[in-house]
């Protein structure tokens, strides 16, 4: 079910017949519209016109230009969900460039139970304005009522990839968490504050004799002005106060004070003027975000809603029409808070039932979201729960799990206890969340309201539910409930727990239930994994793709590869893996556009691939593709894989302080419970710690875990434990004397039994390489070939290059004494042009020469513009200190010791010949 769109919000206000018109900053907002400028920001407090300038501004644009298009876009509280953002998005953007309509957020919704992102959507949606032939201004308005960071960073993402026929405007009480500093810096940005905003003396005169009606004279508009500063709304509600006084010149002279108490004083004046109907329609009104005559009446239990707000509108009383229609309507908000603040306290009784009203009225006539929103107001918490169990179903659908999540922690703990759909549905909310305490008893208050739902009695009210809908969910939850307990397991590293649940799953699925089933086996699956039995975890997830294809899940059945990827490369078999994941990511192209959700996980799983076979150009390709199609096109648990791929890349390149940094992005990113940890980033971390050195702070990594070289192996352990025998044969190199090596020697004599044990091919390759170097370090060379003619020669046919590169000098040293006693000529001789400098950029790094790398030309051509140095890291995705570690380089290799010197070295050396396209290229990235 696609999320209903209310058309009210996508007008653009109408201006009223009597405004003061602003050619001052009109004209700033023109220079606005210039080719390179991005976004336009309007940024200041409530009541400064900000709205009103906006649409002055659209209509002279469309004066000037008659092709020009406006996508407006009202923004409320609710569009901080991010899939309710998106629909609304591609609503505003389809009213301007009708070619859009081919995005919508049910086609690019996620799998069931996972969180919604919105950059794949974006992505596509922008390539399709872009071919629009004409230039559109898209406004989002009241943006400071979003306050969820997932929109914010789609917002982020929206701006950083305009085309060149869309611009941006923005208007808010705050400034927006964009990175406005670069855009300024770069000329891209039009903003008007507060300051800007303030009516001068002549635009006083004409708002308050013209628009207001009033006769002042000049001596008492400057005094006015004076005291409001120019402040638009101040203005107005003193000229409401005056209307009708006598001595104007005595209320100028005690008009003073904050503004907060300026507005709490003219309020009261304003609203002790009114008729008291009039003030009663406003009171009871307030509660309402959006005002309509049925609507109002509903609330009021009156019959004159409709005429009410024509004559609100006529006297200036603080309404904006939302349609051309004048059908909807709403309050400013700065007098709304004031109304709900001054509510009579005689009335505040009525407020529960007033929210009820309100809550009613839009469940039969839409949108549930505002029908669930009052009903909470009212604190009519088992009306609001009947309410979200029968939005439930659609939610889901639509991937609004923000808006779920948010109206399950308004609900009381008991109630939601009572009621176990919205029990198990606020237990997965956590599991995701990480709050992995709080998911245990959420599932037991789901099943005791199972056990009460036997008794037809005891099942909850659903007169205002679709009471098929809830009959369904309730049917699903004990094999749900099975599955989040396994997956609960499964995050806390219980793999018995793990298997014995998801076998409860498997057992309790009814014949059909293929997503129940295929969830039930995903987690044996996983537990063999774990296990280390990675044949039985293949043929798991054989039987969850084919239950996954039966369901009609088709972006879980491509998810899946990347799960039997990650089994098949231990094992071994990394042509079978590159296969899977071209096959997977053939079948995913030809679905067309949006790109299936797990698209970019491809792409990620094939650089990784690439990697290891030196083809580094190639594994970059594929991380940008996957950044390209956006984070819509990774699921959720498997987006912090693209920075691990990267830092993997950026190490092979010879990067590995960036190979940090981006190892500290993954970590931020990886979330527990979805697959065993058996690559742990910290261990990861270590790896790189210890190629570069630093053993102590390697050594302080293996102490925090605990690690000993004289503990059992275990599958799940095996990537940590090959990091310590590492981190023994480097700590042998840096102190013979210490013993490390036997340590390390012994350590891989067990490692490598286990991994032959479980026929994990990959696992022994890589303990056979550290055999070879740990024999090497202790003067043991005839011992040190032995292990490296095997994995030669079962290493080659699946393509293996980067397991030897990666060992630098030490590796490279064994190869020279190889080929000269004629050990696998043709393998060996392949191996050793890896070690060789410039071999396309793939090489394994080598000793600073004077020519720069690719890394360094880069930075030396932001170097030449004007970014900061902050700006060069964001712009390259790096660390400062990377980028000073690469301007050290640069400046060592030029000869030079500051940037102006190094920006004239390279231009006489003519490296910055094509600054400006890379400019824009970089830009454009």
């Amino acid at each position: 079910m696609p999320t209903p769109v209310l058309a009210t919000k996508l007008f653009v206000p109408a201006l009223r017949p009597q405004v003061v018109f602003r050619p001052r900053l009109i004209e700033r907002l023109r220079e606005g519209l210039r080719p390179g400028r991005k976004l336009t920001l309007i940024s200041a407090p409530a009541g400064f016109g900000k709205t009103t300038l906006l649409g002055e501004w659209i209509v002279d644009s469309q004066r000037r230009d008659a092709t020009a298009r406006v996508a407006w876009l009202s923004l409320d509280d609710g569009d901080s969900d991010p899939t309710r953002f998106l629909t609304y998005l591609v609503a505003a953007l389809q009213s301007a460039v009708p070619g859009a309509g081919s995005v919508t957020v049910g086609s690019a919704a996620a799998p069931a139970g996972q969180p919604s992102s919105v950059e794949q959507t974006l992505t596509a949606l922008l390539n399709e304005v872009a071919q629009a032939p004409h230039q559109t201004v898209l406004v989002l308005d009241d943006f400071h009522l979003i306050g969820g960071a997932p929109v914010q960073a789609a917002v982020t993402f929206l701006l950083g990839h305009l085309p060149m026929n869309l611009h941006l405007a923005i208007a808010g009480r705050s400034d927006p968490p964009l990175p406005l500093a670069r855009l300024r810096a770069r000329a891209e940005l039009t903003e008007l504050r507060a300051a800007d905003l303030r009516f001068t003396p002549e635009e006083s005169a004409a708002f308050l004799n013209q628009v207001m009606g009033l006769r002042l004279s000049a001596d008492d508009i400057a005094a006015l002005d004076t005291r409001t500063e120019g402040w638009i709304a101040g203005l107005q509600l003193a000229a409401l106060s005056m209307r009708d006084r006598s001595d104007i010149a005595g209320f100028i002279r005690a008009f003073t004070g904050s503004h907060r108490f300026v507005i709490d004083y003219l309020v009261e004046e304003v609203l002790q003027r009114q008729p008291d109907d009039v003030r009663g329609f406003l009171f009871q009104t307030a509660v309402l975000d959006r005002l309509s005559g049925p609507l109002c009446d509903a609330v009021t239990g009156q019959a004159s809603g409709t005429e009410m707000l024509a004559a609100l509108e006529r006297d200036n009383l603080f309404i904006t029409p939302l349609d051309d229609d004048r059908r909807w309507y709403r309050y400013h908000h700065l007098f709304a808070d004031v109304l709900r603040a001054r509510f009579p306290a005689e009335w505040r009784d009525r407020l529960p039932d007033l929210h009820r009203r309100a809550s009613e009225w839009h469940e039969r006539n839409g949108p549930p979201e505002d029908a669930v929103r009052h009903a909470l107001a009212a604190s009519d918490f088992d009306r609001a729960a009947d309410l979200i169990e029968g939005a439930v179903p659609a939610l889901r659908k639509g991937r609004q799990d923000a808006t779920l999540l948010e109206w399950l922690t308004q609900l009381p703990a008991e109630v939601v206890a009572r009621r176990p759909v919205l029990s198990v549905y606020l237990a997965w909310s956590m599991l995701i969340s990480g709050d992995l305490d709080a998911v245990e008893l959420r599932l037991r208050n789901a099943e005791e309201g199972l056990r009460a739902a036997a008794d037809a009695s005891s099942v909850p009210d659903a007169s205002v539910t679709d009471p098929v809908a809830v009959g369904e969910e309730l049917r699903m939850l004990p094999v749900m409930i099975a599955v989040y307990r396994a997956s609960l397991a499964q995050a806390l590293g219980d793999m018995v727990g793990t298997a014995e649940h998801a076998q409860r799953a498997l057992d309790l699925t009814e014949p059909g239930d293929h997503f129940g089933r295929a969830a039930a086996a995903g987690f044996l699956g996983l537990a063999s994994w774990a296990n280390g039995d990675l044949e039985a975890g293949l043929r798991a997830f054989a039987e969850v793709r084919d239950s996954l294809r039966l369901a009609g899940n088709a972006a879980d059945v491509l998810g899946t590869t990347v799960v039997l990827a990650d089994m098949l490369i231990p094992l071994g078999r990394l042509r079978d893996a590159r296969r899977a994941y071209e096959d997977a990511l053939q079948l995913a192209s030809a679905q067309g556009d949006p790109a299936p959700q797990p698209m970019g996980d491809l792409h990620v799983g094939l650089s990784e691939l690439h990697r290891e076979r030196n083809e580094l150009d190639a594994a970059t390709e594929h991380l940008l593709a996957a950044r390209t199609l956006g984070e819509r096109a990774s699921l959720p648990e498997n987006r912090y894989r693209w920075f691990v791929a990267m830092a993997r890349v950026r190490e092979a390149e010879g990067e590995p302080d960036a190979a940090l940094d981006l190892l500290t992005e993954a970590e931020l990113l990886y979330a527990r419970g979805f697959f065993p940890e058996v690559r742990p980033i910290a261990a990861m971390r270590a790896r790189v710690w210890i190629s570069q050195g630093r053993l102590a702070e390697a050594r302080e990594w293996a102490n925090g875990q605990g690690l000993s070289a004289a503990e059992d192996v275990t599958y799940l352990h095996e990537f940590a434990q090959i990091t310590l025998a590492r981190l023994l044969i480097a700590e042998h190199r840096a102190d013979p004397k210490r013993g490390a090596i036997r340590e390390a020697l012994g350590l891989l004599d067990r490692l490598l039994q286990s991994a032959e044990a479980g026929r994990r091919t990959g696992s022994v390759n890589e303990v056979l390489v550290l055999q070879a170097l740990a024999h090497q370090a202790y003067g043991q060379l005839p011992l040190a070939l032995l292990p490296l003619e095997r994995v030669l020669g079962q290493a080659e046919p699946e393509g293996y290059l980067r397991l030897f590169a990666d060992e630098g000098a030490p590796l490279a040293g064994l190869l020279r004494e190889a080929a000269q006693r004629g050990i696998l000529p043709n393998q060996v001789s392949r191996l050793r042009r890896a070690f060789r400098p410039g071999n396309g950029g793939t090489a394994t790094p080598q000793p600073a020469a004077e020519a720069l790398s690719e890394r360094e030309l880069h930075v030396l051509r932001l170097l030449a513009t004007e970014l900061s140095g902050p700006e060069i890291a964001r712009e390259l995705y790096l660390s400062l200190n990377t980028v000073r570690t690469h301007t050290r380089h640069i400046f060592g290799k030029l000869s030079v010791n500051s940037r102006p010197a190094a920006v004239r070295r390279a231009d006489e050396l003519g490296l910055l010949q094509r600054r400006s396209r890379d400019k824009d290229s970089d830009r454009q990235e």
